[in-house]
């Protein structure tokens, strides 16, 4: 579904990531594992062209999409729940969900991804008519996550969904995000959280200073010696 190969990116003059290679598989989670700075966000901004890489590729479904601008990568199947959230905050609930769903043709197929949304979070009905900024945190990630879903993306991208959360909201968050791979979503996630990232994900890549230090099954990468001793408190 996602092939990254040899991306680079850089800020001015100092290259931050340095030809990374990795791919995600249809209804796989894959996460990306770094410590503060090691450019998984980069990484992130990039493919949704956020940030300009200077070389490499980036093929979803066959098709580059490297270059191109943020609008058409999310419309064609790339979209991101962004670290921090990011909800529009003047705006209500509904408003936030119509526009996630923004690239979907017909207000009655917008108005059937809003109700789906609704049934997978509920808590977001009973404040549909809230303003977005009302909202506790955990609320405002599952809005953001939602809002990401009304696209129908071919693949989520999810950078740092329980950064700042209560400890319930964290755990409804991997449960959501554990539905959502049982339900045959194809996610890329980036989190701090490693011990219950590789828990629910497929495979894992570890990212240090810009490069990829360590891949394999998430099994596997959480029993490495030096993934437990830098993550995982081992």
């Amino acid at each position: 579904m996602l092939e990254v190969s040899g991306l680079a990116v850089a800020y001015g003059r100092s290259e931050v990531v340095h030809g990374v290679n990795f791919s995600v598989a249809a209804g796989e989670t894959v996460c990306l594992l770094g410590a503060n700075g090691a450019g998984k966000t980069t990484i992130l901004r990039a493919l949704c062209g956020l940030v300009r890489a200077h070389r490499g590729s980036v093929r979803l479904k066959g098709t580059e999409i490297l270059g191109r601008r943020a609008h058409w990568i999310a419309a064609h199947g790339m979209v991101q729940v962004p670290e921090g959230r990011q909800v529009f905050a003047t705006l209500t609930v509904a408003d936030n969900l119509e526009l996630g769903g923004w690239c979907v043709t017909g207000r009655a197929d917008r108005a059937r991804r809003r109700d789906s949304m609704l049934d997978r979070f509920p808590r977001l009905r009973e404040r549909l008519h809230q303003l977005a900024g009302s909202l506790s945190g955990g609320e405002q990630q599952m809005l953001a996550i939602g809002r990401a879903l009304m696209a129908a993306p071919r693949v989520l991208l999810l950078d740092e969904p329980s950064m700042g959360l209560a400890p319930r909201f964290v755990e409804e968050v991997f449960a959501t995000i554990a539905q959502l791979r049982s339900d045959g979503v194809t996610i890329l996630l980036v989190e701090q959280n490693a011990s219950a990232a590789l828990e629910i994900a497929d495979r894992a890549y570890v990212l240090e200073t810009g490069r990829i230090a360590l891949a394999g099954p998430a099994a596997q990468v959480a029993n490495d010696p030096g993934v437990m001793a830098a993550y995982l408190g081992a």
